[in-house]
């Protein structure tokens, strides 16, 4: 899928709103092609207490949920332009898979311009996690 596709459905996603007292949604919106060609969309949920999410985010889960991790391209739209993810969303995609490093994120749809994950991300601590290959126990 070409960057302006994206970009058009990101544009059809945004739609900045209250739908609570507490809650404004769809104000950044995302899509996300992965290494398996598929195309998985969110929009950012603010809320008033901080427990929102990022579209990136959103976009993201949705592909988890249906099994994939790699993703290849990103494109965040906010308000008539294109966008970096936020450093939160930036350390989640990293964390995803390793080969998300690579992954070309949107500057510019009409000239295909891009910048890699891994370029905002100089000196990323989790390499070496990547390269030992163990997993950090969470507890909840």
């Amino acid at each position: 899928m070409t960057f302006l596709e994206m970009q058009d459905i990101a544009k059809s996603l945004y739609n900045e709103r209250y739908i609570s007292p507490f809650m404004q949604v769809a104000g950044v919106s995302a899509v996300i092609e992965t290494a398996n060609g598929n195309i998985y969309t969110g929009v950012n949920i603010d809320t008033d207490c901080g427990m929102g999410f990022c579209a990136e985010r959103n976009a993201a889960g949705n592909m988890i949920t249906n099994g994939e991790s790699k993703i290849i391209k990103l494109l965040c739209y906010k308000d008539g332009e294109l966008i970096l993810p936020c450093g939160v969303c930036r350390e989640f995609l990293m964390q995803i898979d390793e080969d998300n490093k690579d992954l070309e994120i949107c500057l510019n749809a009409k000239t295909n311009k891009t910048i890699k994950l891994k370029d905002l991300m100089p000196s990323w601590w989790g390499y070496d996690k990547y390269k030992n290959g163990k997993p950090t126990k969470i507890y909840r």
